[in-house]
């Protein structure tokens, strides 16, 4: 039914991309240290469910068109740097007025940190043609069913990738806590925070 090569291999590629850092990693660290485990795992969760969107994409052959139009390619990379940068600028401005507390209570509803996971992730053209580029070398080209085999390497992708992700969230928390020293000290991690999100947008806009 499958025309899978060489699985053992494909997991133990997964794995070891899922724990090399990227925009994602700093994006669900970014988001567990300004506003809390819950809104951590929401947004790991969000980049997890925007995987599925590039992983059909990548089944379907639609990511073919970012790799072959330059212009697609652009307009998606700065529509995604422009929502990195403006979630830095809301980050970087959040609660200055309210200094003296211990934390910054989130605002954000989980809800709302999941959308965004999903919109950082969906956004990210050199998302998509990673999935190109990467599924289909694990996939007999003579196969008679190419696209069932992509989705099933893609879902396997995406179950070690949640794994990790909501398990990063986790840590960041415990982190967190441990550096959280006192007064002002919450305020200066959503600062920090956005500047981490700003520079990742200015990152992906002047990216090739």
């Amino acid at each position: 039914m499958f025309d899978i090569e060489n699985f053992p291999a494909f997991v133990t590629a997964c794995v070891l991309l899922n724990l090399t850092p990227g925009q994602d990693t700093l994006f669900i660290v970014g988001r567990t240290v300004a506003e809390g485990r819950r809104v951590g795992v929401a947004s790991a969760l969000g980049i997890s469910a925007g995987t599925v969107v590039h992983i059909l994409a990548a089944a379907l052959g639609l990511s073919a068109i970012l790799a072959t139009s330059a212009t697609a390619f652009l307009i998606v990379k700065l529509i995604g740097a422009a929502y990195l940068i403006y979630l830095g600028f809301g980050l970087l401005f959040a609660r200055s007025s309210n200094a003296l507390e211990l934390e910054p209570s989130s605002q954000l509803p989980p809800s709302e940190a999941f959308k965004q996971g999903v919109l950082t992730n969906v956004t990210n053209p050199k998302v998509a043609l990673f999935f190109l580029a990467f599924l289909p070398q694990f996939v007999a080209p003579d196969g008679s069913s190419r696209i069932l085999s992509m989705v099933l390497l893609g879902l396997t992708f995406l179950t070690t990738g949640t794994l990790w992700c909501v398990t990063l969230a986790f840590i960041a928390d415990r982190v967190k806590a441990v550096l959280t020293p006192g007064a002002r000290a919450g305020v200066w991690l959503s600062r920090a925070c956005g500047t981490l999100f700003i520079a990742l947008g200015l990152r992906l806009a002047t990216s090739r």
